[in-house]
């Protein structure tokens, strides 16, 4: 499969958090032949890579999950009341197509609420409040969405898009690329390291449940215990209008992000100054980056047992946590091949000088 094909299949894939199993198939049928499987006790799946027999076990986390929705009522008209899973701006949400994920299969749907036309002016200039919203799943009443089409309370709702190469055929338009580009960065790393001579024990984590708490980095960081820890995930893309450099310095194409600061947790800064001199070492474009307002599965991995250096590489990404993102192909690149730079150039001595820094 080429790459384009890959990141197709992952971005579509359903997997609103603690509905996982969908982007988990597609990681274990890429990677199943080439490493040892395992998992932890909530759905997080590992993936690991020998090295030295006593070599440093080094964690690569990225989390499976998407931002989306939960049916927690049906109207007697057949409409669906939502719950948001993960964060949302209300202003993304409105007449946007979705997906119920039921029993009877995927549904389609469209966010709704009351038509501006028969709102008063005041009410018009107001941004919609979630609670005033619905799903139309095009169901004649309660008893259609219920026993025709298979709706339960509990269902998975997730953003529905398709996946576009866009004019400049490096830009890529898709849903959940938060965090399905992470996913894609571990695998193929996982996939070139095969062939790549290194000394540590290598784990690739799909992580579940990030994005309502970090709660499967620190299952899996738990049941690994590892010596440092790479997390791949993204973060806002501050090359758009009205955003300066001092807010989000992130740009589309300008490399691979070295985060030196997200709202969960101070990077290690030896293994900080590591990415840099490696990326310079082997000519891999980079950028620093900074997330203020938000964390990644970097805030549990990195308090795990005694406390495990870690790291953020993170993909400028623009429209998060909307139902459509777009990323550089290049910096994705950029990425997969930094890691595997750095897993090449790892022993035991580097590990433990960055673990006594």
């Amino acid at each position: 499969m080429n790459t384009l094909e890959w990141l197709k299949e992952l971005a579509l894939a359903p997997g609103v958090s603690g509905f996982e199993s969908a982007v988990k198939k597609l990681l274990s049928k890429n990677l199943a032949d080439i490493c040892d499987k395992d998992h932890d006790g909530i759905g997080s799946i590992i993936f690991s890579l020998k090295g030295k027999e006593e070599g440093p076990k080094v964690m690569i986390a990225a989390h499976m999950d998407e931002v989306g929705f939960m049916v927690k009522h049906i109207t007697p008209e057949g409409y669906l009341k939502f719950t948001c899973i993960g964060g949302w701006w209300d202003q993304v949400l409105l007449g946007q197509r979705v997906t119920v994920l039921t029993k009877n299969g995927e549904v389609p749907g469209l966010i709704g609420s009351k038509p501006p036309h028969i709102l008063p002016l005041d009410e018009r200039k107001k941004v919609v409040d979630r609670k005033d919203m619905y799903i139309d799943i095009g169901a004649k009443d309660k008893e259609e969405a219920e026993e025709v089409f298979g709706v339960s309370l509990g269902d998975a709702v997730v953003p529905a898009g398709e996946f576009v190469v866009m004019k400049n055929p490096d830009y890529l338009m898709a849903k959940a690329w938060d965090n399905r580009i992470g996913c894609a960065m571990m695998a193929e790393a996982m996939r070139r390291m095969v062939t790549i001579p290194h000394d540590s024990r290598i784990y690739g984590v799909g992580t579940v449940q990030e994005e309502v708490g970090l709660r499967g980095a620190q299952t899996s960081a738990a049941k690994i215990a590892p010596d440092i820890a790479f997390v791949v995930d993204t973060c806002v893309a501050g090359d758009v209008p009205g955003v300066s450099a001092e807010l989000a310095p992130g740009k589309l194409g300008a490399g691979i992000g070295i985060t030196i600061y997200d709202a969960s947790m101070i990077p290690s800064t030896a293994l900080r100054d590591y990415a840099i001199d490696v990326a310079k070492k082997y000519d891999i474009p980079y950028q620093l980056v900074f997330t203020e307002g938000g964390g990644t599965d970097g805030g549990r991995i990195h308090l795990a047992h005694s406390g495990v250096p870690t790291l953020v590489l993170s993909i400028a990404t623009r429209y998060l946590h909307s139902h459509y993102g777009i990323i550089h192909r290049q910096d994705y690149e950029a990425g997969v091949a930094l890691l595997c730079a750095m897993l090449k150039e790892l022993n035991d001595e580097k590990v433990k000088e960055m673990r006594e820094a």
